[in-house]
């Protein structure tokens, strides 16, 4: 029996964006940069662990909304496109950069990881993501569970029980859909709990749940052994929560790993530190600079004078963090294993899109970290949710506080006066999408009705998706979040009027499935349940 176990649990979720009307948009690169800086780099982490024989086990939540863009030809030409644009900016900077001694090793190392992530992606994976993360289920060493079916911020849905229920099944089924099996875990969107959801989740088949800290700590009755062990609902249902050391030392860029001082500088790029006229062609029409993912320059400390990045340097800081992470967590379990009657469990979420993408070091930085710790297994053991529920059966019952990870530690983040206004046009739509649902209880599958009451239910899902409250609160692409909410919820409206007068165009919905390809199994009468 090990010292201790510990679970790490990677989110990786981005809003559905999917424009074919247009030849570029400037939110697909949300996309294209996780794909380049996280998602790619973390499956080349977990290839080369497997190549080499070390035994690991993690637990990757993917949402639905990013399983669809994933899955998307149209979506995967274009992520080609620009890897393509990319390599010819990798190509200039190679040159431009050829006299400066500290700038060209990351030039050429930029141009190295860019024709790697090409090969990897069209060579070895055909495009194919979606299938390259279930290659790693099927292996045994990922766990793969889902979320809601698009973010939706879950507390702030429940005045109309149904509008949860759909975003957990339809999540459930769009999974089981992709990945050839039912999902044990659902990883709730922001980490949002309130009593009484894990009845919803139960009824759609999960297992477990995770919450913020503070969610288990004010549990009903208050667990025994804090968060170093999952507590059992009343209906059963697990609930795990994160352990709040590891996540300050990962998660903090104040006071965690991704702060040091020769990590590499996010906010340093060249698409705003060189002139238009150099970097025009790489930055969108109308020369709005973006991030090109071309850094030079580490952390450094609080300054604006920035020191060039040094990789080696930053490789050596890596090593010393992942020994630093592992000390730690054998220290923790060792404090608590002489009063608990079972090892300590750790639970370790953390949004993917940390690795890589904001801490460009993060993925070596986790390989090293299940390296160490898979040569000692009998100190700190990694395992999945589930693999903890098998060894371990009995669990403290309580009922876990209403909580979220958000800022001030509730609802605040996603409701506040910058984005009140959203939840009665939610609120009033999904009261709508019940009476359309009970309407037409029986609709021939596939008629043109039964389409379009399931497209109304996917303009629904897709207007309640946590990322707009949220980009409206943080203040940034806030025009970009009023318009995908507006023409979700207006298409919403549209179609429940032609329901309601028995007058669908049929041209007008084929074009509405044709921009939102997303969740072809929706059942719009779990509304009408």
């Amino acid at each position: 029996m090990p010292l201790g176990t510990l679970s790490f649990v990677l989110h990786a979720h981005l809003p559905y964006v999917r424009h074919p009307e247009h030849e570029a948009f400037l939110e697909e690169r949300w996309l294209f940069e996780a794909l380049t800086e996280t998602y790619i780099p973390l499956l080349r982490v977990f290839e080369r662990l497997v190549r080499d024989d070390v035994r690991f086990r993690l637990t990757v939540s993917l949402s639905p909304t990013l399983l669809a863009m994933l899955a998307d030809p149209l979506i995967g030409q274009r992520y080609l496109a620009h890897l393509a644009r990319q390599l010819d900016l990798a190509e200039k900077e190679v040159r431009r950069t050829r006299d400066d001694p500290a700038l060209q090793p990351v030039a050429r190392m930029y141009a190295r990881l860019l024709v790697d992530t090409v090969r990897f992606f069209e060579e070895r994976h055909r495009g194919d993501l979606v299938g390259a993360f279930r290659s790693f289920q099927d292996a045994g060493v990922l766990e793969l569970i889902t979320c809601a079916g698009t973010h939706g911020y879950l507390p702030l849905l429940r005045t109309q029980p149904e509008a949860v229920r759909a975003q957990i099944r339809t999540a459930a089924v769009d999974f089981a859909r992709q990945m050839g099996r039912a999902a044990q875990g659902l990883w709730l969107p922001e980490c949002s709990y309130y009593p009484g959801l894990e009845e919803i989740a139960q009824d759609s088949g999960f297992r477990y749940l995770f919450v913020e800290t503070h969610g288990l700590a004010h549990a009903t009755p208050r667990p025994r052994d804090g968060v170093f062990a999952p507590i059992a609902c009343p209906n059963g249902v697990a609930v795990f929560a994160r352990d709040p050391e590891s996540t300050t030392q990962v998660w903090s860029a104040e006071q965690g790993y991704p702060g040091d001082a020769w990590y590499r500088e996010f906010y340093r790029d060249i698409g705003f530190d060189l002139p238009l006229e150099t970097i025009g062609p790489y930055v969108e029409a109308g020369g709005t600079r973006v991030h090109t993912g071309f850094k030079y320059h580490r952390i450094t400390g609080k300054t604006e004078d920035k020191r060039p990045y040094d990789p080696i340097a930053a490789a050596e800081r890596v090593a010393y963090h992942a020994d630093h992470f592992v000390a730690q967590r054998k220290r923790a379990a060792a404090a608590r294993a002489g009063g608990m009657d079972r090892p300590p469990h750790m639970t370790c979420p953390y949004d993917a899109e940390l690795f890589g993408h904001w801490w460009f070091e993060g993925p070596l930085w986790l390989e090293a970290v299940i390296r160490r710790l898979a040569a000692e297994p009998e100190m700190i053991a990694m395992i999945t949710p589930t693999q903890y529920l098998s060894r371990n059966p009995t669990l403290q019952r309580a009922t876990p506080a209403a909580s979220s990870w958000g800022d001030q530690g509730y609802n605040d983040v996603w409701l506040n006066p910058a984005n009140d206004w959203i939840y009665p046009h939610l609120h009033d739509a999904a009261r709508t999408m019940r009476e359309l649902a009970r309407s037409f209880p029986e609709l021939e599958p596939g008629s043109l009705f039964d389409r379009a009451l399931a497209q109304a239910a996917r303009s629904l899902l897709l207007a309640q998706a946590s990322d707009w409250p949220f980009i409206q609160k943080t203040g940034t692409s806030v025009e970009f979040a009023q318009r995908n909410l507006k023409d979700h919820l207006g298409r919403f409206y549209t179609l429940a009027a032609a329901l309601r007068r028995g007058a669908v165009d049929e041209r007008e919905l084929r074009a509405l499935e044709f921009i939102d390809r997303i969740f072809p199994q929706v059942d719009p009468r779990v509304y009408a349940a």
